[in-house]
């Protein structure tokens, strides 16, 4: 097991992480790496924390490898977004302050059409937004 060695810093980080209710994965991951740096080996943290000690390995390694950011979530496969946010943006500004020369608000053809966008790609941003 490679020593992880916390600084004062890195381990105030970790201790304000594992009380982030919102990414419970990231509070979990910081869990694990304070236990272990307290001396406790994988065994040990893994039936602590009721996971795998394939999972306190991991992470662990993660840690020693790359720090902090070892922690932190990779970007996920799949197609890159294909709507900026200069795009996103620009919806919602014509949808909350403008109105359509000849209606009382947008609909998301009209919308669409005036900036050169698919209805579709206007819904899913209304819709992101509860508009």
């Amino acid at each position: 097991m490679a020593p992880l060695a916390l600084s004062d810093a890195e381990r105030a980080q970790l201790a304000q992480w594992t009380r982030n209710r919102q990414a419970r994965a990231l509070a979990l991951r910081a869990r694990i790496v304070l236990r272990c740096d307290a001396g406790r080996s994988n065994r040990a943290v893994a039936a602590q924390l009721r996971v795998t000690t394939q999972t306190v390995g991991k992470w662990r390694a993660r840690f020693v490898a790359q720090r902090m950011q070892g922690l932190l979530d990779e970007p996920r496969p799949g197609a890159p977004r294909s709507i900026s946010d200069e795009l996103v943006e620009a919806v919602l500004a014509k949808t909350l302050h403008e109105h359509p020369p000849d209606a009382k608000r947008w609909s998301s053809r009209r919308l669409a059409s005036a900036l050169g966008i698919s209805q579709r790609a206007v819904l899913r941003i209304w819709r992101a937004f509860d508009l």
